[in-house]
C-alpha cells in the first residue's frame, strides 16, 4: 500500500481536529469522531498525522495560528487554509515531504464545499468552478492552459485572436477544446469529461498517441494509460453550475455520494436502502432542504449525529 495519504483524507482529519478542539464537543460528537477514526487505517493515520503538527502550531505566531484556527471550525475552507500555512511555514515538517496534491492548497482558483465561482478569463472564455475545486490559469504566448488539480469545472470557450490552443490539463492527461462548451471533473486517478457543445479531444498522458474525440452529448473517462468507453452524456449535464443537481433513475447511494460533495462533513447512506432509485432536480445550496425531501418521498429517515455527521437509513 501506498505510505501517501490522499487529500481528501487528510483534510478530514484536519477538520476534525479543529472542530474537537476549537470547541467543547458532545459526546454525540466525540463518538463520531471514534467511529470515522475506526473506519479506516488510513483516518488513523490521518489523524496521527494531524496531531503531530499541533507540535509545529506552537512555533507560528500567535496571530498567524489562533486566528486561523478559530476561522477553521467545521469549515472545510479553513482547514485548506491551515494546511496552506503549515506548508508555507513548517520547513521540513512533513506535509512537505508527503506525495500529496498541495498544488491545489496553492492555487490562484479555489472553492470551499458547497461553494461555487465564476470566472472570466482574459481571452473572453469562461469558467464555471463546483464545489471543493482548484484550478490554474496558465495563459502564455502560444497556449491556453487550465491547470485543473482537482474538482469540476465548466468550460466556455471563446475564439482567440491569436490562434491559441485551449487546454485543459489534469493529472492523467489533457483535454483540448474544439471550440466548445464541456464539463471536466478531476478525481482520484480519473478524468471525467462531458461534452454539451460541439468537442473536444482527449489524450492520457501517458499514452500521447492516443487521441480520442468526443462530440456534443458524449461523455468518458480517462486516467494516464488510455480512455474509456463513449456514453451519452447525462441529463441535466453541467447543471450544477446553476445550482442544480439533475438526476434520472439513480440508486440513492449513488445520489447521495454526490450530494455530500457539496456539504462539509460525512453523509452516510445505510447499505438496506442503498438500491432504492430516484429522479429530479434538487437545489444543491440547501442539502438540508434536499435531505428532508428525500425522508418524506422515499420513507427514509434523516439521522444527526452532528451538522457534519448525517445517515439516511431506513424509517
Amino acid at each position: 500500500m501506498s505510505t501517501a495519504l490522499d487529500i481528501q483524507t487528510l483534510e478530514a482529519a484536519a477538520t476534525w481536529y479543529v472542530q474537537l478542539k476549537g470547541t467543547n464537543p458532545c459526546d454525540a460528537e466525540r463518538q463520531a469522531w471514534r467511529t470515522w477514526l475506526q473506519a479506516s487505517p488510513e483516518h488513523a493515520r490521518a489523524w496521527a498525522r494531524v496531531e503531530k503538527l499541533h507540535s509545529q502550531w506552537a512555533g507560528l505566531p500567535a496571530d498567524v495560528s489562533l486566528t486561523t484556527l478559530a476561522g477553521g471550525r467545521a469549515r472545510r475552507r479553513e482547514v485548506l487554509k491551515i494546511l496552506a500555512v503549515l506548508l508555507a511555514v513548517g520547513g521540513g515538517g512533513w506535509l512537505a515531504t508527503e506525495t500529496v496534491p498541495y498544488q491545489a492548497l496553492m492555487a490562484n482558483q479555489r472553492t470551499a464545499t458547497g461553494q461555487r465561482r465564476h470566472v472570466r478569463l482574459s481571452d473572453g472564455s469562461q469558467v464555471d468552478l463546483n464545489t471543493d475545486s482548484a484550478m490554474d490559469i496558465v495563459f502564455s504566448g502560444q497556449l491556453r492552459s487550465i491547470r485543473l488539480h482537482r474538482g469540476e469545472i465548466l468550460v466556455r470557450t471563446a475564439s482567440d485572436v491569436l490562434g491559441r490552443p485551449f487546454v485543459v490539463q489534469t493529472p492523467q492527461g489533457t483535454v483540448r477544446a474544439l471550440g466548445t462548451r464541456f464539463t471536466v471533473r478531476c478525481g482520484p486517478g480519473r478524468t471525467d469529461v462531458c461534452v454539451i457543445e460541439q468537442a473536444v479531444e482527449l489524450r492520457p498522458l501517458d499514452n500521447p498517441v492516443q487521441v480520442v474525440r468526443l462530440d456534443a452529448g458524449q461523455q468518458s473517462g480517462f486516467n494516464r494509460q488510455q480512455v474509456g468507453p463513449i456514453t451519452p452524456a447525462p441529463a441535466g449535464a453541467g447543471a450544477w453550475s446553476q445550482g442544480m443537481l439533475t438526476v434520472v433513475d439513480w440508486r440513492l447511494a449513488d445520489f447521495l455520494a454526490e450530494l455530500g460533495r457539496y456539504r462539509a462533513g460525512v453523509l452516510r447512506c445505510a447499505p438496506a436502502i442503498a438500491d432504492l432509485r430516484l429522479s429530479g432536480a434538487f437545489r444543491i445550496d440547501d442539502t438540508d432542504t434536499v435531505l428532508e425531501n428525500l425522508r418524506q418521498s422515499l420513507a427514509v429517515n434523516v439521522r444527526y449525529v452532528t451538522r457534519y455527521w448525517v445517515t439516511v437509513e431506513p424509517a
